[in-house]
């Protein structure tokens, strides 16, 4: 099996991915000819992991050899930071170097820079490395330079005082949800939601906020490439089911989700727009279903969540 100068050859019940690469020997080089010789063979257990890791790979670097701008080794160094989270927190090169798709000179050349630059850390016993806090910079540097944040932070907090519930600031990226801002209350729902946590959009009251203030075409190519999974036994899953929903969203003016990322949370959310009107973020209220019930949440939340929005709109509008 060939994948763009890569091949696959299984060995008992392993996979063995070769990579060739055409040099010129010397015996050839009086007649133009070169042969393609093996430049690295890795071994794994599972021949699908592989296959994808080394398909994400060409098809990244595909993308990138399209732009004559593009620093490759400032994306590979982003990919290396990028594959530590809640379940990956310390890893071997060797892990490292498989989850990115480099090789392990390669992807010893960037944690050893990494770690020099002060974002990752070697532990001396295990060998492994892990980010440190300095990855932090980073997110505090948005939240500190962002308009948009600075903008909506005092009628989030003055929404989290009148109603003394959980309120969210979330942006779209891709066809995620990220939380750029969070004020908890003391009926707390999900601890492992925090600021930079990443939720689909499609099953998300602000998810589904932003996606209502988008054009139906533009809805549905981005439900089209969104990972359609259950997330709860409550998710909606289809996508004209969910452009329903995004439907009533723009009607309404704000969005709702009850139970269908988490069991026992429901959330209404509202969009915020830019000077262009195209919807830059959504805000949220989330709430226990042991304390609301679903029509409690949208006569009683959804005015206050669509008023706050309103006015952080207002106020972008204003931001020279």
């Amino acid at each position: 099996m060939q994948y763009n100068n890569v091949y696959y050859i299984m060995i008992g019940s392993k996979a063995v991915l070769l990579r060739l690469v055409k040099r010129e020997h010397k015996s050839k080089q009086r007649s133009g000819s070169g042969a393609p010789t093996l430049l690295c063979a890795q071994t794994v257990e599972n021949r699908e992991t592989t296959w994808t890791m080394a398909k994400k790979k060409t098809e990244t670097e595909a993308e990138t050899s399209r732009d004559p701008l593009m620093v490759n080794s400032v994306e590979k160094a982003f990919r290396v930071l990028g594959v530590f989270d809640g379940t990956h927190s310390s890893m071997s090169l060797s892990r490292i170097a498989e989850e990115t798709g480099l090789g392990i000179s390669a992807a010893q050349r960037f944690t050893h820079t990494l770690c020099k630059l002060g974002y990752l850390a070697k532990n001396a016993q295990t060998r492994h490395f892990e980010l440190t806090v300095k990855a932090l910079q980073l997110a505090y540097q948005y939240t500190r330079s962002s308009g948009l944040v600075a903008q909506a932070m005092p009628f989030l907090m003055h929404l989290s005082k009148t109603t003394e519930e959980t309120v969210n600031l979330t942006v779209l990226d891709g066809t995620d949800i990220v939380f750029v801002s969070r004020f908890m209350s003391r009926h707390m729902l999900n601890n492992d939601v925090v600021i930079g946590t990443r939720l689909p959009a499609f099953c998300t009251a602000p998810g589904r906020a932003l996606l209502s203030g988008l054009e139906a075409a533009e809805q549905r190519d981005m439900l089209a490439r969104s990972d359609l999974r259950p997330m709860t036994p409550h998710t909606i899953l289809d996508i004209d089911g969910i452009f329903e929903k995004t439907a009533l969203a723009r009607k309404k003016g704000y969005a709702a989700a009850f139970e269908e990322c988490f069991i026992g949370d429901l959330s209404v959310a509202s969009p915020v727009f830019d000077r262009s009107g195209r919807p830059s973020a959504a805000i949220n209220i989330g709430v226990s279903a042991s304390r609301y019930s679903p029509d409690q949440v949208e006569e009683t939340l959804a005015p206050l969540v669509t008023a706050a929005a309103h006015s952080v709109t207002l106020a972008c509008g204003q931001m020279r």
